[in-house]
């Protein structure tokens, strides 16, 4: 043996920090979906601009009188709508990987063992921006306008983005404690739903009797929705501010460090 091998025989390997062991379950989970870019572009671009039309056309002018009074209303709502049924695949991601044993074989790398998670969660962020611009530049083209302007708009669609990464903790959560992903499937759809529909996506909550209203408003959708509002038509309030962003930073101090005790209690 050489002097070379023998000198980097004795060089022991350094681990990865926990930014590059994320960073590259990131590049894993988005070569994951550039595989399946067909399943990508479905649920991501078409569903949402299909789910657009339909609200919009339908109840416009039964609600609001006209299609362009409606989604004024309506696009803000839609893209919190849009978002949150996909974080769900945070949870399916987490548990197929798990039933087939992938993540037991994580376990013995020498990197941080929540970069696993925290990748995975990230990455699927590529899947809310994209559904997220697909609806807007839907909503656009039929005559949204944003009267909080530019900034407003920006400022929406960066809050949608942390909602759904913060609700993407809840369902990494469940994909945990699942042992199959049509339990994770089943599960969160019966959560996601009827939080979604009794809410103030679709209707103002000022048409609904005095208690209706009151369990709506408490709704975290409907905090979410209203500072999203809000911010694309220049009107939220500090209180709106407060609430919407604390409801993120609740979902995420909560259930992130649940998602990560399951994780390394069921995979250590």
């Amino acid at each position: 043996m050489s002097y070379r091998q023998t000198s980097a025989a004795r060089i022991p390997r350094q681990s990865p920090g926990a930014l590059a062991a994320t960073a590259l379950f990131m590049r894993r989970t988005l070569h994951h979906m550039r595989n399946n870019s067909f399943g990508l572009l479905v649920e991501a671009v078409l569903s949402p601009i299909v789910m657009l039309a339909i609200f919009a056309f339908l109840f416009g002018g039964a609600i609001a009188g006209s299609l362009s009074g409606y989604l004024q209303y309506l696009l803000p709502g839609i893209l919190v709508l849009t978002v949150v049924p996909m974080t769900v695949y945070s949870g399916t991601t987490l548990c197929t990987d798990m039933a087939k044993g992938v993540y037991h074989r994580f376990r013995t790398m020498p990197f941080w063992q929540p970069s696993a998670l925290f990748g995975s969660v990230a990455a699927d962020g590529l899947r809310y921006a994209a559904a997220l611009l697909a609806v807007l530049a839907t909503g656009l083209a039929l005559g949204f306008r944003p009267e909080g302007g530019v900034a407003g708009a920006v400022s929406a669609a960066g809050y949608v983005l942390l909602f759904a990464y913060s609700v993407s903790w809840v369902f990494a959560l469940i994909g945990n404690l699942a042992k199959q992903p049509e339990t994770v499937s089943g599960t969160s759809m019966m959560l996601v739903y009827p939080l979604l529909f009794a809410s103030n996506v679709l209707v103002d909550t000022s048409t609904m009797p005095r208690w209706l209203q009151a369990i709506v408003e408490a709704n975290p959708i409907s905090v979410a929705v209203a500072l999203t509002r809000g911010l694309f038509h220049g009107t939220a309030s500090a209180a709106d501010l407060a609430a919407g962003i604390g409801i993120c930073l609740l979902l995420i101090a909560v259930f992130a460090p649940l998602a990560i005790y399951v994780y390394v209690k069921r995979n250590g």
